[in-house]
């Protein structure tokens, strides 16, 4: 199976998977449901559900069930999508070539379907069925983490937030992308290797596998926004000079910004190495990522 029918193949098995766990549009109260569902089911990419459910076949002692702990990765990947979009944050009306979830429901319920689609992936982990309690407990601190204020998610989009408009600088660029783009990242891969049972060194390769892959991501979205337009981005396109964010075209310019891309991504490579043929597909996973057009 070459890497096409191999990532279709990966999202039609994650959107299975999500179709499970997500409430029906039918169940009550219906307009919540249909909130979460608009915006989990509008096409993403899948790539953090794809990076754990493959870092767990490279470890490679236990795998069943994986694809439901790495969809709680895209229900934490979905719930920051619609709260970045609402006008307290980003102001965005555009995401995954459709109307922000605030757009189509308004604010309150946009707020409530990224708390719903929060409190979810918890309860996924702490359901799993095909783990153990020692593990299901890893794997809800592990998300938690990723998620949370502490160089986690929310930490780096707080630093995104009251660096607008300050002056860019390489210390608070790395500050802010490690935590709001980077943690989730690694902790998909972390989080498919304690779901297999990865041994120390096995989790720690994966770790910096996660760090690199996640620095180069971030580089490459930055720099998208400057080079592609919002047809092909899904997303409003040039917002982050429009808000004067911190990014790392305007601390390094583009060209600098995509050497530094080729450079983690040669990283990333490197830190597979203990796996051999075991992480083809995160070797394959990582050049899409960082060499992908929108």
């Amino acid at each position: 199976m070459d890497l096409r029918q191999y990532v279709v193949e990966q999202q039609r098995l994650v959107n299975e998977e999500l179709d499970r766990v997500a409430p029906p549009e039918s169940q009550s109260p219906e307009t919540i449901h249909k909130a979460m569902r608009y915006s989990l089911f509008a096409g993403g990419k899948r790539l953090r559900p794809m990076l754990c459910m493959e870092a767990c076949h490279a470890v490679g002692r236990r795998t069943e069930g994986v694809a439901r702990a790495a969809c709680a990765l895209e229900l934490i990947h979905t719930y920051s999508l619609i709260h970045d979009d609402l006008p307290a944050l980003d102001n965005d009306d555009l995401r995954r070539g459709r109307p922000t979830n605030h757009k189509v429901f308004g604010e309150a319920l946009a707020i409530l379907a990224g708390d719903s689609l929060l409190t979810l992936a918890f309860e996924v982990l702490a359901r799993l069925p095909q783990a153990d309690g020692e593990t299901r407990a890893a794997l809800v601190a592990e998300l938690a983490a990723a998620s949370g204020t502490v160089e986690g998610m929310i930490a780096g989009q707080v630093r995104d937030i009251e660096g607008e408009g300050a002056q860019p600088t390489a210390e608070r660029l790395e500050a802010i992308h490690r935590a709001k783009t980077g943690a989730l990242l690694t902790a998909s891969v972390r989080m498919g290797g304690i779901y297999g049972g990865a041994t120390e060194e096995e989790l720690a390769a994966l770790t910096s596998y996660g760090r690199h892959i996640g620095l180069a991501f971030q580089i490459v979205d930055d720099v998208l926004d400057v080079e592609q337009p919002s047809e092909t981005l899904g997303k409003t396109a040039g917002k982050d000079a429009a808000q004067r964010k911190i990014t790392f075209p305007a601390v390094y310019g583009v060209e600098e910004s995509k050497r530094m891309a080729e450079q983690e991504l040669s990283k990333a490579h490197a830190a597979l190495a203990l796996f051999g043929e075991r992480g083809a597909r995160l070797h394959a996973l990582a050049d899409l990522m960082v060499r992908r057009t929108a």
